[in-house]
């Protein structure tokens, strides 16, 4: 069962912090430079998704939304790189992440991810 999330914003460093199952103890895995996810490998759930410089992550650009590679997941064996994709797909974290593919050509695909900006930031962040 999912708790309500708990959102934290820190405005000094521009740190959202989504909490949703606060009292669990995780693993950190830096899918980006500035995303970082907290899972509980043995219950196969994300815990926790920290977004460092969060105006950044959901600034629009002229073109839509940026993207930023998933560079994190070169650095994860097989198994854990499946395991993580599977839980970016599911909830709760799939309406926050989504995940495409840069295709610079035929032969080479490089997963990206955008932030969906939290509609209700205000009500939801401390």
């Amino acid at each position: 069962m999912i708790l309500e999330p708990i959102y934290t914003y820190d405005e000094a460093s521009d740190t959202l912090s989504i909490a949703f199952y606060p009292t669990e103890k995780a693993t950190g895995i830096e899918l980006t430079d500035h995303i970082i996810l907290h899972i509980d490998k043995v219950a196969r759930r994300i815990v926790r998704i920290t977004l460092l410089d969060y105006s950044v992550l959901v600034q629009q650009t002229e073109y839509g939304a940026r993207t930023f590679p998933l560079t994190g997941l070169a650095d994860l064996s097989g198994a854990a790189r499946e395991l993580v994709l599977d839980m970016l797909r599911e909830e709760p974290i799939k309406e926050l992440l989504h995940i495409a593919a840069y295709t610079p050509n035929n032969h080479e695909i490089f997963p990206v991810v955008f932030v969906q900006p939290i509609a209700t930031a205000s009500e939801n962040i401390k």
